[in-house]
């Protein structure tokens, strides 16, 4: 009786959870702004310290939050190609690496600034480099600029960004754990290992992903292509991968008539939990912690973003594009959010400073709402 009551609760929580982002995302189209800010404050709402803390339902917004940046990454790799993204990530390498430098600065300086030793300083500034992969996606496919002539800058920035991760979460572990540098060499040799042999197998298996993904029934496209999402990430992430690395290479190895069918099918799954990702994300975040690193953030975030702005500017205009299209570029990547988080708790749980996180955690929910108000406008 007691499973039974806690079933029925947990299924009226999440009833409420999902006409309450339905009525949110109803006001976002409405005014004809992103959902993103809106779905990020309702987690402030539902999480600990909020108005009405979620009670059953936390574990499944947790794993809907996870499968929800999976289709984001995968749908964004379906709108380009293999060899697009080759060329377009070598055209970008300069401004990925004026990225890091530019936007590493700020976090950087504003840790020694408040006086945290170098390897907690250098943190922050591994959390002001990163995008947030998931909120690009999310504002690329609002504002309808998927096939805007920006959009392979931002994805091949992007993917410069998130392939870096894969190479700096193990050298974080490797640098806060004593004694084990020969184990930490070992695991970046073998990361290297894996993006190298990822990245090969996603420019030369589209063929055969394609084959087994195609069939004429419209559920096993579904199943097909859900379930290679899932497992190939799920790979990934064991490994030492970025998940959303791997979602986004089984995207981009697809071609032909199946990319539609999968983008049609997966499409409304992708809008659930996505903002099931958003949400969670709020609801990881203590209202009450953010008051004391308001000021802190707000500087950050104006630093950042500016830095972001002019790496999207400087890639946007490598490619050859107009003003308008770099500016659109450089907002896409404004948002921080999924690695920066997990750098700084990565940062926290190997004995960095507590304030890094409440930092971190204030400064990744103004750009993510700064960044989605900017491309917008």
């Amino acid at each position: 009786m007691h499973a039974s009551a806690d079933a029925s609760l947990m299924l009226v929580e999440l009833g409420l959870i999902v006409v309450g982002l339905a009525t949110l995302g109803r006001l976002a189209h409405r005014f004809g702004f992103s959902t993103v800010p809106l779905y990020l404050v309702a987690g402030l709402a539902f999480g600990t310290g909020g108005l009405a803390p979620i009670q059953f339902s936390h574990e499944f917004v947790r794993v809907g939050s996870e499968i929800g940046v999976l289709l984001l990454l995968f749908m964004l790799g379906l709108e380009t190609s293999a060899d697009t993204l080759a060329r377009q990530v070598r055209s970008t390498l300069p401004a990925g690496l004026a990225d890091l430098v530019l936007n590493f600065l700020p976090g950087f300086f504003t840790g020694l600034l408040l006086a945290w030793d170098l390897p907690a300083a250098a943190l922050l500034g591994a959390v002001t480099w990163t995008s947030s992969s998931g909120i690009a996606a999310k504002i690329l496919s609002e504002t309808g600029r998927l096939g805007s002539p920006e959009t392979p800058v931002v994805l091949a920035i992007l993917v410069l960004e998130d392939l870096a991760m894969a190479v700096v979460l193990p050298i974080v572990s490797w640098g806060f754990a004593a004694g084990e540098s020969s184990a930490g060499l070992l695991r970046l040799a073998v990361t290297l290992a894996v993006v190298l042999a990822a990245l090969w197998a996603a420019f030369r298996a589209g063929g055969l992903l394609t084959r087994v993904v195609s069939h004429r029934a419209d559920e096993v496209v579904l199943f097909t292509a859900l379930g290679l999402v899932l497992l190939v990430s799920g790979v990934a992430q064991r490994l030492g991968v970025s998940a959303a690395v791997g979602a986004f290479l089984v995207g981009i190895a697809l071609a032909g008539p199946v990319v539609r069918r999968a983008a049609g099918l997966l499409g409304p799954l992708r809008d659930l939990f996505a903002a099931m990702f958003f949400l969670f994300f709020g609801l990881q975040i203590d209202p009450s912690t953010l008051v004391p690193v308001l000021l802190p953030a707000a500087a950050l975030c104006v630093a950042s973003t500016l830095t972001k702005l002019a790496t999207g500017w400087l890639g946007a205009r490598a490619a050859g594009l107009d003003a308008a299209a770099r500016w659109r570029a450089g907002a896409a990547l404004v948002a921080r959010g999924e690695f920066s988080i997990v750098l700084a708790g990565l940062g926290i749980a190997a004995g960095a400073r507590p304030e890094l996180g409440t930092l971190a955690a204030a400064y990744v929910l103004l750009t993510a709402i700064v960044g989605p108000i900017l491309a917008r406008r």
